[in-house]
């Protein structure tokens, strides 16, 4: 499933590169012959439409067209993903879920409990943030053809701004250094885990490697743009230490050439990182946000009970309410996502794969072979399987496949005990044990398999009406 991720994100970026070269060349050669040959009021060399700066303004128009219908496209297959779950009803307490998106998906409480990691990816997270208001500059000067079009209305605040990302452009290179040697060099025992063996240890490093590179190109732009300028109060405070350097080295010509390639290149690995977000675990910088604000209120050690199971209670004390004809089949747990609520696609979309939760893990810490952290990989995985089926056929054809067995094993399953640390480790209120749960009830409600042990406790709780078996008038014989 990851080598196939991999070769969609290379097709969908090859294809886009080569519609973008088809346009760009149309409108390059063709639209100035059109209109020389045809129009002798228009020449190639007075016609402002044919003017370069023209022609660079269609191909960025282009540019941010395609990777717009791309991301949309891509997002919108995701939302159809979700919404192959179960219905569930989450709007409850509003005020209480936007305090939970402002503490934990804004202010990342959660990491705050190892501060020195969560300072580093706080800054990450806010000149992520932060640094990307500069794409809507780069976006205005792409589309109208002006240079820094906010400098002249801004005035001093602008190089103000521009200092502070510079700042934070530089520390996100450094703390993705360090990251980088966490997972590479220090090897962090949650990082090294055969959970991420393949493409997902590879997504990390290759988001790692681009935000250095984007920041990088960031900076050397404002080195070239600061070592060409004549107006002494225009200096950045990062990369006007470099500029110096680039005047020695580089002619006028030069520097516009190194500025206006830092420029296309930054924007376009922009696109192509929002485009890459879709097949990427770092698709949680936007869904942490609704997966906080849609988190399960009800305390952690709540289990919600099987609708099917209190009405057939309900029914043996007051069969007056049950109701005549045909009783439809009941179906309990999940077997694949399908039978799974939205929430839990949701969550599985929205896992950074981090590793806190499998890190807390009292099974995993053991050596059992459960991984919290594989649960949601798995689900996403199989999630995606289907949604590609779906997207093939017109509507789901069974492949053979089903969550339970073929992704999640019975032996992960038994070694949960259910303790909910996995849930207090999550920094974006994703809940593995829900799928756990769901999972776990179709093993045993479905398919009848449960270890002797626990069938043994089953139907003592079925006659006895407690786990021992002790006849419930017998109950209280030990205090005599």
């Amino acid at each position: 499933m990851r080598s196939e991720i991999s070769n969609a994100i290379l097709r969908n970026f090859f294809s886009a590169v080569s519609l973008f070269k088809i346009i760009r060349t149309f409108f390059s050669n063709e639209i100035p012959k059109i209109f020389n040959s045809k129009h002798k009021y228009f020449t190639l060399a007075n016609n402002k439409l044919c003017d370069m700066q023209y022609v660079q303004q269609v191909e960025f128009l282009l540019l941010l067209s395609i990777a717009i219908a791309l991301f949309s496209k891509n997002i919108g297959q995701i939302r159809k993903n979700i919404f192959l779950g179960r219905p569930e009803d989450l709007s409850d307490s509003p005020s209480l879920r936007w305090k939970n998106v402002l503490l934990l998906a804004l202010g990342q409480k959660k990491m705050f409990r190892n501060p020195l990691v969560a300072v580093m990816h706080l800054v990450i997270y806010v000149g992520f943030i932060i640094i990307n208001i500069e794409v809507l500059e780069i976006i205005l000067d792409g589309l109208l053809g002006t240079h820094r079009i906010f400098q002249k209305p801004l005035g001093s605040f602008y190089f103000f701004l521009i200092n502070s990302f510079e700042i934070l452009a530089f520390l996100v290179i450094v703390v993705c250094v360090i990251f980088l040697l966490r997972r590479n060099v220090i090897k962090l025992k949650r990082f090294i885990s055969k959970d991420l063996n393949g493409w997902p240890r590879s997504d990390a490093n290759v988001i790692l490697i681009v935000e250095i590179i984007l920041m990088s190109l960031f900076i050397t732009m404002n080195a070239a743009d600061t070592a060409m300028s004549t107006n002494p109060n225009e200096h950045f405070i990062i990369s006007g230490l470099i500029a110096p350097l680039c005047q020695q080295m580089f002619s006028h010509g030069q520097l516009e050439l190194i500025e206006r390639t830092c420029w296309w290149v930054h924007i376009f690995g922009i696109f192509a990182f929002l485009n890459y977000l879709p097949y990427s675990k770092h698709l949680h910088i936007l869904l942490a946000f609704p997966n906080t604000y849609y988190a399960r209120l009800k305390p952690m050690g709540e289990i919600h009970n099987m609708e099917n199971v209190q009405n057939e209670v309900k029914y043996m004390m007051q069969p007056e309410l049950a109701p005549t004809g045909e009783a439809q089949p009941m179906k309990f747990g999940a077997k694949d996502v399908m039978d799974l609520s939205w929430k839990n696609l949701l969550d599985a979309y929205s896992c950074t794969e981090c590793g806190r939760c499998s890190s807390a893990c009292p099974a995993n810490i053991t050596g059992k072979v459960l991984s919290p952290r594989k649960i949601m990989m798995d689900t996403r995985d199989r999630l995606e399987e289907v949604g590609l089926n779906i997207k093939k056929n017109g509507s789901f054809i069974d492949d053979g496949k089903t969550l339970l067995n073929n992704y999640i094993t019975v032996e992960e399953l038994r070694a949960c005990t259910t303790c909910n640390a996995c849930v207090q480790e999550c920094p974006v209120s994703i809940s593995p044990l829900d799928i756990i749960i769901e999972l776990r009830r179709s093993l045993i409600m479905e398919d009848s398999n449960a270890p002797q042990e626990w069938n043994g406790m089953f139907s003592n709780i079925e006659n006895n009406f407690a786990p021992w078996k002790l006849s419930p008038d017998d109950r209280d014989a030990w205090t005599s």
